[in-house]
Parts: structure tokens; sequence; C-alpha cells
């Protein structure tokens, strides 16, 4: 995710494409107990992201 959304909240994390409530509530939580996303392919440690909802974020993913 992009810096801005490193930090987002769960309300800004919905603004992304297939990401809905219980989706963007994991993204907080994994962020919460892990810290920020080092790479990529972190987001899909976080439950639910599978292959078809990463590459949809794929466009607004960075960690720089």
């Amino acid at each position: 995710l992009t810096g801005q959304h490193q930090r987002a909240d769960a309300a800004e994390l919905m603004t992304l494409p297939g990401i809905g409530e219980t989706k963007a509530s994991q993204i907080v939580e994994y962020r919460r107990k892990n810290g920020a996303f080092a790479c990529k392919d972190d987001l899909k440690n976080v439950s639910g992201i599978g292959d078809s909802i990463y590459e949809k974020l794929e466009t607004y993913i960075s960690t720089e």
C-alpha cells in the first residue's frame, strides 16, 4: 500500500477496490500486530486477501 494507505484507517481503506468493511478491519488489525507492510506481497498475509483481491489492488500498492 502507498505511504498514505500504510496509515489509513478502515474507512479510508474501504475506498480501495475489493476492500469492504471486513477486509479493511483485517488490514488495520494486521498492521497493529505486525507494523507497516515491508513489501507488497505482505498484503497477502492478511486473511481474505488472495490473488484476485491483490490483483485489484496492485496499482495502489507501494511500500516506498
